[in-house]
């Protein structure tokens, strides 16, 4: 194999849908691919984008989905307070304001210091 890059501030479209963008980076991009399959079962139609770097950030890529599902769900390890997240929910309500069908939610860790012993119980999982 030769070398492999990803490209800064382009995001991946990981799966196409019509009723929610899901986006993270990360492990938890797997996650959410998990959170997709079981939501396909009930018959809601996720786009996971995988953002790759958060800094830049493809806003547009975001803003496009957000555009078209009017829902957006941000899930990142961090926690809820001072996470990339909610740089990723402001930006998306300042520019798709009047395309949100509902607030923009976060999917964090918890607002304490966490040992990485009981991570298990803190990283948001499925």
């Amino acid at each position: 194999l030769g070398d492999f890059t990803v490209p800064l501030g382009v995001a991946k479209v990981v799966q196409s849908g019509t009723d929610v963008t899901l986006v993270a980076w990360g492990g938890q991009v797997n996650v959410l691919q998990k959170a997709c399959d079981m939501a396909a079962e009930i018959g809601i139609s996720c786009e996971l984008i995988d953002l790759r770097t958060i800094l830049p950030w493809d806003v547009e890529a975001v803003t496009n989905s957000v555009m078209k599902t009017g829902r957006l769900i941000v899930s990142h390890e961090a926690p809820r307070t001072s996470g990339f997240g909610a740089e990723i929910a402001s930006t998306v309500q300042e520019e798709c304001f009047l395309s949100l069908e509902c607030p923009v939610q976060r999917v964090c860790g918890y607002d304490t210091p966490f040992p990485l012993a009981f991570e298990k119980h803190y990283v948001p999982d499925k």
